[in-house]
């Protein structure tokens, strides 16, 4: 019943895919994840220089018996942040990774590199206009992720499902959605919309492989719909994370009328997500969570999410044709 044309171009289970996660995208979760059916991607940037990244790919390949995995990508608008990018698709060459997500700007630079390594190449866009563009260039799926995404939405603030539908009369490659999806209703409803899956992340954040702390789990456990704020739309980086200390004070400079990154990089930058996940203190650091976090209920291994979405899609999906059917009005 869950079969697409993006578990056929993948060669996985279940039609989910799961988005690179900063600092969290190690080997071991996306091992989880590749191993109970869905696909996973690596963050190299997550790593402090190359030969760790190496070693990763090469523990990945271990703990998942050889089934494919991949890497994400994040492409940025500095040049001089892409050079790693070129090294990056080269080691992914020489240790046969060929499924790759591409994120933040255009793919249409590094396609001919990847696409000599037969890569599989997935990218992220967050509006129509960029998702038709990256299929014109000749990536194989493209992820349409919506206002309530994790991280990086865009700035058009338009919600994930309108996306995809629109997406889904330009594009004739498989689309897939992603942003607020955390329970198997949802993907059953994606995949009723026509869509070729869905893509997750905070939904994720709770399995076992993600090596954060226990006390932020736990937090994330207690959360609801409402536990994700917006910063950095002043700057035209709208960033969705959680609602937090840093993230009030990042908004009330920014409505203050603060636009420098030299007063608000301090409190925006990356490293300042490590400190909570090594010590469990949520109310420090722009964190990476959209709503889907709401449906989060317990710690579990990533294999057991990722089987309880499918199974709870599955029966969606057979109840809802049920109500159809008994509903029909006879000819």
């Amino acid at each position: 019943m869950l079969k697409t044309r993006l578990t056929e171009k993948l060669g996985i289970e279940k039609p989910i895919l799961c988005g690179g996660l900063m600092w969290l995208g190690t080997a071991e979760y996306v091992a989880g994840v590749v191993n109970g059916g869905a696909m996973g991607y690596i963050t190299p940037r997550s790593y402090p220089n190359e030969a760790d990244f190496v070693d990763a790919l090469r523990r990945c390949r271990r703990l998942t018996g050889g089934r494919p995995f991949g890497v994400n990508l994040y492409i940025s608008a500095r040049p001089e942040e892409n050079v790693r990018l070129t090294r990056w698709i080269e080691i992914l060459a020489q240790e046969g990774v060929q499924h790759v997500e591409t994120a933040g700007y255009s793919p249409a630079k590094f396609l001919p590199s990847l696409k000599a390594a037969n890569s599989i190449v997935v990218h992220k866009a967050t509006s129509v206009r960029h998702a038709v563009a990256a299929a014109k260039a000749g990536v194989d799926v493209v992820v349409l992720l919506g206002a309530e995404c994790g991280g990086h939405p865009g700035q058009a603030d338009i919600s994930s499902m309108i996306l995809a539908a629109r997406a889904l009369d330009q594009v004739d490659i498989p689309v897939v959605v992603g942003g607020g999806i955390g329970s198997g209703a949802q993907l059953a409803a994606a995949l009723t919309l026509g869509v070729d899956g869905v893509l997750i992340g905070s939904r994720m954040l709770v399995a076992d492989e993600i090596w954060a702390h226990a006390d932020y789990k736990d937090h994330i456990l207690k959360l609801d719909e409402t536990c994700s704020t917006t910063v950095l739309s002043a700057l035209k980086n709208t960033y969705r994370c959680l609602a937090n200390d840093t993230a009030a004070e990042v908004r009330a400079l920014e409505a203050s009328g603060v636009r420098d990154y030299e007063t608000l990089g301090p409190l925006v930058g990356g490293q300042g997500q490590l400190p909570a996940y090594k010590t469990g203190d949520r109310t420090k650091g722009i964190l990476s969570l959209g709503p889907a976090a709401s449906w989060c209920d317990r710690r579990e291994p990533a294999a057991a999410i990722l089987t309880r979405l499918a199974d709870d899609a599955e029966k969606a999906l057979a109840a809802a044709s049920a109500r159809f059917v008994q509903h029909a009005v006879p000819a």
